[in-house]
């Protein structure tokens, strides 16, 4: 891969945006792509690089955009010769394997309350990758000694939280306020202004209080069905420790949970009829 699709590889990610990544794996004597030749899908259905060009290209380009809609890659076979059944409409001679990669969007986090949950989650991110923000409206609770991975750190209320952060750039909301009002007030706003993952920290108590009164706010069912709580996995999570491993557990699950190929080896390519 060239510096210029490197680039574009790392600008993607820092969007927090899935992409196709289609690469030359293998070839087998003559064909038009090289090995390591790269081409990549952005989410708007436009291309940048190439692994070959004509006919090679076409077919890649069809099993690229599958994959951006599937969300699953595969690993492709391709015969460049036209006289051979089932080989594309090519004279070169050689055959080529083509890796068809879907890149999920990278996770970007946004913290609401800048307590000790916070604190134990924002630790576990930098490893894993995945960016986050942190918002409070007690300054001292936000301070860059005590978040200094956060991309953002905001002393804002809840009414001004989504006027300060653009909405469409997060994945993840939580709600790990220390007080039930301010969370009931950001909930009720974040369920208009936020179509991301809405998790909230509470007891069944809190959970029961809180949805109560977003019925009874004219909130939707289906609505209030969009909050996780409680949030992380059931691991009988204690500690904020503990439940900063749940939670990040379930964000990995929820990654790894996206639909992968399951036939061994390598596919050969279906071909369809293509224009000369």
């Amino acid at each position: 891969m060239n510096r210029r699709l490197a680039r574009e590889v790392v600008r993607l990610m820092d969007l927090h945006v899935p992409f196709v990544r289609a690469t030359v794996v293998k070839t087998v004597g003559s064909v038009p792509g090289k090995l390591g030749a790269t081409m990549i899908l952005r989410p708007d259905g436009t291309f940048v690089g190439t692994i070959g060009g004509a006919g090679l290209e076409e077919e890649v380009k069809a099993h690229a955009r599958n994959a951006l809609v599937t969300k699953k890659g595969d690993l492709w076979h391709f015969d460049l010769q036209a006289w051979k059944p089932g080989g594309l409409p090519s004279l070169c001679g050689g055959s080529v394997d083509i890796s068809v990669e879907y890149v999920a969007a990278r996770p970007n986090l946004l913290l609401w309350g800048g307590g000790h949950v916070a604190h134990a989650i924002a630790g576990l991110l930098p490893a894993l990758e995945y960016d986050f923000s942190v918002a409070d409206d007690r300054p001292e609770w936000v301070t860059a000694e005590r978040f200094p991975d956060a991309d953002r750190r905001e002393a804002v209320g809840p009414s001004e939280l989504w006027s300060v952060f653009d909405p469409s750039e997060f994945s993840h909301l939580y709600l790990l306020g220390y007080d039930a009002k301010r969370d009931l007030e950001l909930l009720a706003i974040s369920l208009e202004k936020f179509s991301g993952y809405i998790g909230l920290i509470s007891s069944a108590a809190k959970r029961a209080h809180m949805f109560a009164e977003l019925r009874r706010r004219g909130v939707s069912p289906s609505a209030i069905a969009r909050v996780h709580a409680p949030i992380g996995l059931a691991i009988g999570a204690e500690s904020p420790a503990e439940i900063a491993v749940a939670v990040v557990a379930e964000i990995i699950r929820s990654l790894s949970q996206t639909p992968r190929h399951t036939s061994p080896g390598r596919r050969r390519a279906e071909v369809r009829e293509l224009s000369p």
